[in-house]
C-alpha cells in the first residue's frame, strides 16, 4: 500500500466524501454562487478529513489490539507524525475558510468540527456518544445557508432533519463494529442499547427525518408548494418511511447487520435527496 493511499484510507473516505457531497448539494439547493460553493466544499472536506484522520490516530492502539487490517495507522502503513500534521493542517483550513464567507458560517462550522473531534477524543465511549452527531449534522444546513450573500439563517425544520439524520448515521456506523468495540471498551449509546434497539432507533430517526422534511417543504412559512414539488416530496417521504418499516421488521426478525446497513444507507440517501429539493424552504 502506497503512502498516499494509506493516508487517504485513514481519513474515513466514505463518510468524508458523503458529508462533503451533502454540503455541495445543499449549497446548490440554496443557490450559492460558484466561488462560495467552492469555499464551502473545501472547508467541509478539510473539516471532515481532520475528523477522520484524528479518529484513526486516536484509535490506533485499539484497532491494533483487535487486528483491524483495514486501518493503515494501526498496521504501520503510515507514520503517526505525518497524520498528526495533517490533522492540524486540515483542521486549520476547515475552521478558517468559512469565516471568509460570514462570521456565522464560520462559527457554525467550528461547532461542527469541534463536535467531531470531541466524539473522537472520548464522547464515543459515553452515553452521550450521539450528541456530537446531532450537533454536527444539525449544524451542516446552517453552515450552507449562512454562507449565502447576505447570510440566511437555516429553517428550523432543516436543522431538525440534519439532527435526526445524525442520529441515524451514528447508530448505522456503529452496528458493524459492536463486537470489536465491546472488546476494546468502547461503550457508546448504541452499544448500551444493543443491536436490535440500536437498529430500531436508526430506522425511526430516518422515518422522523423524512416526515419532518416533508412538513418543512410543504408547510414552512404557510406557503403553498407547487404540485410537482409537493408530489415529489410526498413520494420521497413515503419511500423512506417504507424502507424504515421494512428495516424495523428486519431488525425484529434478526436480519443480518449487512442488510440493515444497506437499508439504512438507502433510506439515508433518499432523505438527503429529499432535503436537497427543499431549495428556498431551507432558509428562514
Amino acid at each position: 500500500m502506497s503512502g498516499v493511499v494509506a493516508v487517504m484510507r485513514s481519513s474515513h473516505p466514505g463518510p468524508t466524501l458523503t458529508v462533503t457531497v451533502l454540503a455541495v448539494v445543499l449549497g446548490l439547493a440554496v443557490g450559492l454562487d460558484g466561488s462560495r460553493l467552492v469555499v464551502v466544499a473545501i472547508a467541509v472536506l478539510a473539516g471532515q478529513l481532520a475528523i477522520g484522520w484524528s479518529n484513526d490516530l486516536i484509535d490506533a492502539d485499539r484497532d491494533r489490539r483487535v487486528g483491524r487490517r483495514d486501518k493503515p495507522i494501526a498496521q504501520g502503513a503510515v507514520r503517526v507524525p505525518v497524520v498528526r500534521a495533517l490533522v492540524v493542517i486540515a483542521g486549520v483550513v476547515g475552521v478558517i475558510l468559512p469565516f471568509t464567507l460570514s462570521l456565522a458560517a464560520g462559527l457554525a462550522h467550528l461547532a461542527l468540527v469541534a463536535s467531531g473531534l470531541a466524539y473522537n477524543a472520548g464522547l464515543k465511549s459515553t452515553p452521550a456518544s450521539v450528541v456530537p452527531f446531532v450537533v454536527a449534522f444539525g449544524a451542516l444546513p446552517a453552515v450552507v445557508t449562512l454562507s449565502t450573500a447576505p447570510p440566511s439563517g437555516p429553517a428550523p425544520w432543516a436543522i431538525g432533519v440534519g439532527a435526526v439524520f445524525g442520529i441515524a448515521i451514528h447508530f448505522t456506523n456503529v452496528l458493524p463494529d459492536l463486537a470489536d468495540d465491546a472488546r476494546t471498551g468502547v461503550v457508546g449509546l448504541p452499544h448500551r442499547l444493543g443491536r436490535a434497539r440500536a437498529g430500531l432507533v436508526a430506522f425511526a430517526a430516518l422515518a422522523a427525518g423524512a416526515l419532518l422534511s416533508l412538513a418543512g417543504q410543504t408547510l414552512w412559512r404557510g406557503e403553498s408548494t407547487p404540485g410537482a414539488s409537493a408530489a415529489l416530496a410526498v413520494a420521497g417521504a413515503s419511500v423512506v418511511v417504507g424502507i424504515a418499516v421494512v428495516g424495523a421488521v428486519a431488525v425484529l426478525r434478526g436480519g443480518s447487520t449487512r442488510l440493515l446497513f444497506r437499508l439504512i444507507m438507502l433510506a439515508a440517501l433518499l432523505l438527503v435527496a429529499q432535503l436537497a429539493v427543499g431549495g428556498a424552504a431551507l432558509t428562514v
